[in-house]
């Protein structure tokens, strides 16, 4: 027996019934010396709980070989909730979702022969295994019944949208009573009201299983989903554990999605008044910091990755500043937990906004045995058979004889600049219907540099899991597929260790290049950098900051000042194409719906 229980329409927790109104925010996603103030808000919000997604991705890198340090110290982040006075709900995974790429599913996994996912499928259990083994333990000693603030842990995420493999769910299950887990183990899924009616709650009945209660994921029709929720498991209490209260941006795909507060609110009110339970989706969604943003697509749309900033429209920004939304259920919140240690929280400092020079460039092409160390094949291999989880390849080929003619490229995924000595020739992007090049001449022993950056592996869908990043296939000179590769991996979560870098002066072509910046900060705050160019990342003393892109929504990317240092501070910009201005701009307020013009 536990001291949590999920039955008689409640959440009750020793004893008595609890209306739990928590938010999510996910630990990876915010910088560690900020968890506590963004937890801090949500106690003033009026929220009695902190919802997390875990990542494996990060997690286990490379297979078993674990991090659990820095911003990947859950269980910090757990204990932190507990004295905040918050209860806790975790969803590990293994897949999450989250607009996280893969889902949150390793990219090592793409590499076992015969994997299925999310299924009975040896490969692929022998590996979720070895993973949940490590981290149940972690969570078990948190949980309610030992102590900790943990009251609730999801099975699966989402199950019914992918499949029905209830010997799954079952086995996922006993990881964790196997270890001694005895608090309430949920599914999440959502209720369709779209197509035919007979399958309005064909999500429940796949991702659900006898013995776990079933949550529900929905941003609408509130009283509507619980109604079906009600009719598949009549005992269990009408949880919203994603409630989407904003939404997520895609480069290139129009404004920053908002939703109003009204709408928001009305959804809420409609929820609370009945006894439910609510988690917000997201309370604070944070940065999709490194190039961890996941992408959407499936084989009869467009491929979509998100941008780095997940913002998400939350109740507090991706900065932790309250906003109109986050007052607004506040107030709600008060009707219904009127003994709730409420509060107003204070905007975050600012820098004020500042030109930068460029101090300093270190072109590519100069500098790849400093980048990385090269990699030989006949064949160009892809990032998961480099061991390469996120950001950039270079691959690079002496092309065998005179030739005149078109490059083309077979299943390269998902963005390539090509360059013939160093001369930019052809910007691919996969959303592109024309793969060759114009026709272009050369001698023998001309080199083919392409760089190829992974925009996020799809996180949703049949996809997940099959979206293999860099060159897939082959690149060919018109029908000849191209041989003899050199290929280099650079490094993501941190700038290269060392370059050979120049005094600035600007490029006579478009070139790979990194740019530094060093300038003075006398009180350290947030700031926002302008995007710099066309295509490219930044770093902040070592930080990645991640991917920025002037086809927007957004123009800016997120420093968090605690990243920042009193006295000298260097920024790291690496550019795919070139730079708008000799000089950076760093701002003092965001700009997500702004794109940059070059």
């Amino acid at each position: 027996m536990s001291r949590v229980e999920f039955k008689n329409r409640s959440v009750i927790i020793d004893g008595k019934p609890v209306q739990i109104i928590s938010g999510a925010m996910h630990y990876f996603r915010v910088p560690r010396e900020y968890w506590r103030d963004r937890m801090e808000k949500a106690v003033q919000l009026g929220l009695n709980g902190i919802e997390t997604y875990m990542c494996w991705n990060l997690h286990e890198r490379t297979e078993g070989n674990f991090d659990f340090s820095g911003m990947l110290d859950f269980e910090a982040y757990i204990r932190l909730a507990q004295e905040m006075g918050l209860y806790v709900i975790v969803r590990p995974g293994p897949y999450i979702c989250a607009e996280w790429d893969n889902g949150g599913l390793p990219a090592w996994l793409m590499k076992k022969s015969g994997i299925r996912y999310r299924r009975m499928n040896k490969p692929y259990i022998d590996a979720l295994t070895n993973y949940m083994n490590v981290i149940i333990p972690k969570l078990k000693a948190l949980q309610f019944d030992e102590g900790g603030p943990i009251i609730a842990m999801q099975v699966e995420n989402e199950y019914g949208s992918y499949s029905c493999d209830k010997e799954y769910l079952t086995y996922l299950r006993s990881l964790y009573r196997n270890a001694g887990v005895t608090i309430p183990l949920f599914t999440a899924d959502g209720v369709s009201f779209w197509g035919d009616p007979a399958n309005r709650d064909l999500m429940l009945r796949g991702g659900t299983i006898e013995g776990s209660p079933a949550c529900l994921n929905f941003g609408s029709r509130a009283l509507a989903s619980f109604d079906v929720g009600k009719a598949v498991r009549p005992d269990d209490p009408p949880f919203c554990m994603e409630f989407w209260c904003g939404w997520f941006d895609a480069w290139g795909c129009g404004k920053h999605h908002t939703r109003s507060a009204e709408s928001t609110i009305d959804e809420l009110e409609d929820m609370l008044s009945t006894g439910a339970s609510v988690d917000f989706y997201m309370y604070h969604g944070g940065t999709n910091f490194e190039f961890t943003a996941g992408a959407n697509g499936t084989a009869d749309s467009d491929y979509a990755p998100d941008v780095t900033s997940y913002d998400y429209d939350a109740l507090l920004d991706e900065a932790g500043n309250p906003t109109e939304k986050y007052f607004a259920a506040q107030k709600v919140i008060r009707k219904y937990a009127p003994d709730r240690p409420f509060g107003t929280p204070e905007k975050s400092r600012t820098l004020p906004a500042r030109k930068l020079e460029i101090a300093a460039v270190a072109e590519l092409f100069d500098n790849l045995d400093n980048v990385a160390e090269k990699v030989a094949d006949n064949s160009p291999l892809s990032f998961e058979e480099l061991d390469q989880p996120f950001g950039y390849v270079l691959y690079r080929t002496k092309l065998p004889g005179n030739g005149r003619g078109c490059f083309e490229l077979q299943d390269v995924r998902d963005r390539a600049d090509l360059y013939l000595n160093g001369d930019q020739i052809y910007t691919y992007y996969r959303k592109n219907s024309e793969k060759r090049t114009n026709t272009h001449e050369f001698s023998a022993g001309a080199t083919l540099d392409v760089l190829v950056e992974n925009l996020g592996r799809i996180n949703y869908g049949p996809l997940c899991g099959k979206d293999s990043k860099g060159v897939c296939g082959d690149i060919r000179f018109e029908w000849q597929a191209l041989v003899g590769w050199e290929m280099w991996c650079l490094p993501s979560a941190t700038p290269p260790a060392k370059l050979n870098w120049k005094p600035y002066a600007p490029l006579l072509r478009s070139t790979p290049a990194y740019y530094k910046v060093e300038f003075d900060v006398e009180d350290p705050a947030d700031t926002y950098l302008k995007f710099p160019g066309i295509h490219g990342g930044a770093w902040i003393n070592g930080h990645v900051l991640g991917r920025y892109w002037n086809i927007g929504p957004g123009s800016t990317l997120y420093i968090p000042g605690v990243w920042l240092k009193k006295g000298k501070n260097e920024l790291v910009i690496f550019e795919t194409e070139k730079l708008v201005k000799p000089y950076v701009r760093l701002l003092d307020q965001p700009e997500l719906d702004k794109t940059i013009e070059c």
